[in-house]
């Protein structure tokens, strides 16, 4: 790792962590007009209320009241026992509660926890989804008792073309409000039909929109919680937008409030499955939030997330309709991407841009192909890093040959700082300095650049394997996960920035670091690591920090960056040994010396700006 590789890191930390310190100014600047802001609502909600109360009780003393009474119809659907229902298809497995009408748990058939446990997308009466509007008074669908509709006395399951339809309807006087369910084979979707029927003398005749809540607790799936919890995210998408937004972040607490916007679907994203909300006529605006459960809560939960949302509603019709969909299942690339509604832009693969491209139209393809034929995902991951290595060999020789050009230089660099001892010959120095590179056709920066061009596949790399839904639980040599991290060592305490536990792929590609650098730097001239420090930081702290690093990270990342140091290690032997021997390269470089030089445009207008630069300071000089 030459000077400019480290130099380059540190500056992208540096980048990093400034941009942390600016961000979390901003935040605290937003929440503060979060808060006031919320203030204001807070204060206007209870003025309407107040208002809306005062309206009612003389609509009661006129006489102007529902008819017939709301509290009476309530009542009678609010005290009943809880019944179950399941519907089914080949990948999912719904349970149906008439309290509510809402599904109660989503099991997805074929997948298993870490602790080998079915998978259960959510379950439980702390999971939500409601309706809520006003009759008289506060109404929410979450307590009321829906029941399923009847055909005499057999339940209505009707199955047509790989098509299985549930109806539970809520009956209130002459009307009824009922959801539909349906699911169809080879599909994670789940539609739900919404029908309002003949309530228009039971809701508010002020009422213009319909109030929707959505909570969920998040379970634990993964090995790991703080992995899985930085993965698990509540996402949004805009109409016809091919981005997404996410709420996310490492904060305990997260909210956001949006209106007058509409929203096609909210997503609650767990590391490797996702619960989605889809409103085909779309959602208008939305008040969503995010909390992070502690890491030893008793129910292994990690994140609870909530929406208030709104659709629009007609209090002179009769009948209204709401077409929503779940989608509720894995977050794989191409299953994603086949809703055709850009769910795949839930899985990260994505950071600066272009490492997004080389995921998805080189990374993924290239390891799904695999998938076909081999069953050991460690072989795959194998292959696949012989590859890269392969199709960005041209780049390694081309740095190495660079290197070793200012190695051999470095005799002729030497006699020239003795020619120039002076600091004020400094400029002097750095002209001859650079004509010697220019006439042996040497670059102090011919290293750079296939390090820039590796750079987008190494953070496409680190996009990929933690979040690829492929590595999820597959085993390889002593990691029984490759999609989580792997110990050989559990550990009796914690150690900071480090874990309670031993990673062996994170500590054998720290040491495959270890004398990847030391032999680089073997390979450079003795200029190129004489900045102070540059010894330790390339040398042993990079190598130390990325174990702490990778202690907790995907095992399967740890496995691949062992084996693209190790085959870099073996090209540059094989590069030094065989193709470019310091020999041949000092009789090219002596022949390229004795070729007449050619300036271009930049170096003479450049050299110009040195001679100019070099005359003031000797004014300078006289004048003192």
């Amino acid at each position: 790792m030459d000077k400019n590789t480290v130099t380059g890191l540190v500056l992208i930390v540096a980048i990093i962590i400034g941009f942390g310190i600016f961000n979390s100014k901003q935040a605290a600047k937003y929440n503060e007009e979060k808060r006031v802001q919320d203030s204001i609502s807070h204060v206007r909600e209870i003025n309407s209320r107040q208002e809306l109360l005062l309206t009612d009780s003389l609509n009661t003393l006129t006489g102007d009241t529902l008819q017939p009474t709301v509290d009476t119809v309530l009542q009678a659907v609010i005290q009943k026992d809880e019944e179950f229902y399941t519907i089914e298809n080949d990948l999912l497995k719904l349970t149906l509660t008439n309290i509510g009408g809402r599904i109660y748990s989503a099991e997805l058939k074929g997948f298993f926890t870490y602790s080998k446990k079915p998978l259960i997308l959510f379950s439980g009466k702390d999971n939500d989804f409601s309706f809520e509007f006003y009759a008289n008074q506060a109404v929410s669908t979450s307590k009321m008792a829906f029941e399923p509709a009847v055909n005499e006395t057999q339940i209505v399951m009707n199955e047509t073309d790989t098509v299985i339809s549930f109806p539970l309807r809520l009956a209130l006087g002459n009307g009824y409000i009922e959801y539909v369910y349906k699911i169809r084979q080879g599909s994670y979707l789940v539609d739900l039909d919404v029908h309002f029927v003949g309530l228009q003398d039971y809701i508010e005749k002020r009422e213009t929109s319909m109030g929707l809540r959505w909570t969920m607790n998040s379970p634990q799936q993964e090995k790991g919680f703080s992995n899985e919890n930085n993965y698990t995210d509540l996402a949004y998408r805009f109409p016809d937008e091919t981005s997404i937004e996410k709420l996310s972040g490492r904060s305990a607490e997260k909210s956001e409030k949006l209106r007058s916007v509409k929203i096609n679907w909210i997503a609650y994203k767990q590391q490797f499955f996702s619960a989605i909300l889809i409103n085909k006529n779309n959602f208008d605006g939305a008040e969503l939030s995010f909390k992070t459960y502690n890491e030893r809560n008793i129910d292994s939960l990690v994140k609870r997330f909530e929406t208030y949302t709104t659709v629009p509603y007609n209090s002179m019709v009769a009948n209204q309709d709401y077409a929503l969909s779940f989608y509720l299942g894995t977050n794989h690339y191409n299953t994603l991407h086949s809703y055709e509604l850009k769910f795949e832009k839930l899985v990260p693969i994505s950071w600066i841009g272009i490492d997004g491209l080389i995921n998805k139209y080189i990374i993924i393809p290239v390891f799904n192909f695999f998938e076909n034929f081999i069953s050991n995902y460690g072989i795959i991951i194998l292959i696949l890093t012989v590859l890269i290595k392969l199709i960005i060999f041209p780049f390694t020789r081309k740095s190495y040959v660079s290197m070793a050009k200012m190695r051999l230089l470095k005799p002729e660099i030497d006699k020239i700082a003795a020619k120039y001892p002076k600091k004020e010959d400094a400029m002097k120095k750095q002209q001859e300095t650079m004509a010697l590179y220019k006439k042996n056709g040497a670059s102090m920066f011919g290293g750079c650049l296939p390090m820039l061009l590796q750079f987008p596949i190494l953070i496409a790399m680190f996009r990929f394997f933690p979040s690829s839904f492929e590595l999820r639980q597959k085993a390889f040599l002593w990691a029984d996960d490759l999609s989580g991290f792997d110990s050989v060592l559990n550990l009796p305490f914690s150690i900071p920035f480090y874990g309670d536990h031993v990673s062996l792929f994170a500590l054998l590609m720290a040491i495959s670091m270890f004398f990847y650098t030391k032999i680089t730097m073997s390979s450079q001239s003795q200029s190129q690591n004489s900045m102070p420090g540059m010894k330790f930081m390339s040398l042993y702290f990079m190598p130390v920090m990325m174990l702490c690093f990778c202690n907790n990270f995907s095992s399967g990342l740890s496995y691949y960056y062992l084996l693209s140091n190790m085959i870099t290690i073996g090209q540059m032997w094989f590069i030094r040994k065989y193709i470019v021997k310091d020999e041949d390269l000092l009789r090219k470089m002596q022949e390229h010396a004795k070729q007449p030089i050619k300036k271009s445009k930049f170096q003479m207008k450049l050299e110009e700006m040195q001679r100019q630069q070099q005359q003031l300071q000797q004014k300078n000089k006289r004048k003192r």
